[in-house]
């Protein structure tokens, strides 16, 4: 039996107990159903994979507190209301004006408090909560793409640096 046929034929047999996932989204990490069903858009309830995310993954092993989960959430939700995450920014044009709304800008304001809390978006904590948490990388993609020292990051240490981050996010939210 060729591999072709016998991937199809694992894919029925699981099928009759549960979907799995298609090959294209398992490539893009560790995914998961949720625990409640949700709504899709015809309103039917649904319980779609979603991606594992570095927070929750941590949180999972308890290599973080739910405390330090919650302020990396609220930063996340800050920094997306302030439209920072790179595909969201329109480039200025001279034609067209994109001035920010009062909401983006009290978030922006707030982001830039707890970041300069981190030592700034240039320091090691800021800048992995920056692209950990609110560009949603991954910590191995951010400390194989981070340098200091001029030597490359141990992902060990790209997660110290996230949990030390987190904790100072949860001082200064007051969680």
């Amino acid at each position: 039996m060729n591999a072709a046929r016998r991937l199809k034929k694992k894919r029925m047999a699981a099928a009759r107990y549960d979907v799995v996932p298609t090959p294209e989204r398992q490539a893009r990490g560790d995914v998961e159903r949720p625990a409640q069903s949700i709504a899709d858009e015809e309103g039917r309830p649904a319980r779609p994979f979603r991606a594992v995310d570095t927070l929750g993954a941590m949180l999972r092993r308890g290599t973080i507190s739910s405390a330090m989960h919650q302020a990396g959430e609220d930063f996340r939700v800050l920094f997306h209301r302030g439209s920072l995450e790179p595909l969201a920014r329109v480039p200025h044009t001279a034609t067209h004006d994109h001035a920010i709304s009062l909401r983006q800008g009290e978030a922006r304001k707030k982001v830039w408090e707890a970041l300069a809390l981190l030592g700034g978006i240039a320091s090691p904590a800021g800048s992995c909560v920056w692209h950990v948490v609110g560009c949603e990388w991954s910590l191995r993609e951010w400390a194989l793409r981070e340098r200091w020292g001029g030597r490359p990051l141990a992902q060990e240490t790209a997660a110290g640096i996230l949990i030390g981050a987190l904790g100072a996010l949860q001082a200064h939210f007051g969680l």
